[in-house]
């Protein structure tokens, strides 16, 4: 069974960082891409950030490329997405999702977390 958890959410003023994680199982980094995909309210979901399976090859939206960065640790099957220079259009729900396809559309993702709050206040 696929399981992905993510951790890390909070309260953080502007201009400040949050890291992310999501602890996974029920596959391995060589099986399914995973990405970030955030929802603000009123807000459709949103894909951030995205890490290929195997390769480990990166892609960002253009929102947050620069800011945020994604990474894995294999040994712990955990994915990690550092937000620094946080602003208040990054408040959002955070998911973390697996796929089969690659890329930051919501519609690429089988299997979904049940997502980590970011709240940044001005």
């Amino acid at each position: 069974e696929v399981q992905l958890v993510e951790s890390g959410g909070g309260l953080v003023q502007a201009g400040g960082s949050l890291r992310l994680s999501c602890k996974f199982s029920g596959f391995t980094f060589d099986d399914l891409n995973i990405g970030w995909l955030r929802q603000a309210p009123g807000q459709e979901r949103e894909g951030v950030a995205a890490i290929r399976s195997g390769s480990g090859d990166t892609f960002y939206s253009k929102y947050v490329e620069g800011r945020f960065t994604i990474s894995r640790d294999i040994d712990k099957n955990t994915v990690y997405l550092q937000m620094n220079n946080l602003d208040s259009e990054d408040t959002a729900d955070y998911y973390c999702a697996a796929g089969w396809d690659y890329g930051l559309g919501p519609g690429l993702y089988t299997y979904w977390g049940q997502g980590t709050q970011v709240t940044v206040s001005a």
